[in-house]
This record gives structure tokens, C-alpha cells and sequence, in this order.
């Protein structure tokens, strides 16, 4: 597989199923994997964290409204209204391999 920035699900699932003992196939790792994300997804939007120790933590933080300006129009301010926001905390092996 060729060196590229970024992996999809489906290259990931490749990947974890070539490297397990466990003999589950690639499509068997491509629902885990789904399953997973649809999992971390459902408790992060309902306000919980999902902490996988040593890689990081899933969270939500609520960013308040607040005043901005039109980059349009620098004269004009607008309002920016309140949202939640997806943040992810890495872990201490994570930083750990990244530092090395």
C-alpha cells in the first residue's frame, strides 16, 4: 500500500486484519470498526467522553455564542451563535510514539 497522509475505514480494517491473531476477516474488522465510530459518536453527542487509555479521549465542549465580524465586511459585526464542537485529548502513548 502506497505511503499517503491519510487511511479510509476500509484501508484501516485491511490493515488490523493482515496484522491479528485473532482470525477475523476484513470485513469483520470494517463493522467493527463502524461500529466503533457510530458507538463513539452516539455517547460523545450525548455528553459523555469515551477514553481509550493510552491513545485519547472523545469529548464534546460547548463553544458560546459570541460577537464576530463579517470577514466580508470588517465594518459590519455579526453573531455567532453558540455550538458544540467535537474535541479529542491524546493519551500519554500516543504522545509518547509521536515524540519519539
Amino acid at each position: 500500500m502506497p505511503d499517503k497522509k491519510f487511511i479510509n475505514p476500509k484501508e484501516l480494517a485491511e490493515i488490523i486484519a493482515n496484522k491479528n491473531n485473532t482470525g477475523t476477516n476484513k470485513k469483520q474488522v470494517e463493522k467493527i470498526i463502524k461500529t466503533l465510530i457510530d458507538v463513539i459518536i452516539e455517547k460523545v453527542k450525548a455528553g459523555q467522553t469515551v477514553k481509550l487509555t493510552g491513545f485519547g479521549a472523545f469529548m464534546s465542549k460547548d463553544r458560546y455564542a459570541r460577537a464576530g465580524v463579517n470577514p466580508r465586511n470588517p465594518q459590519e459585526r455579526i453573531k455567532i451563535p453558540a455550538v458544540r464542537v467535537a474535541k479529542f485529548k491524546a493519551g500519554k502513548k500516543l504522545k509518547d510514539a509521536l515524540k519519539k
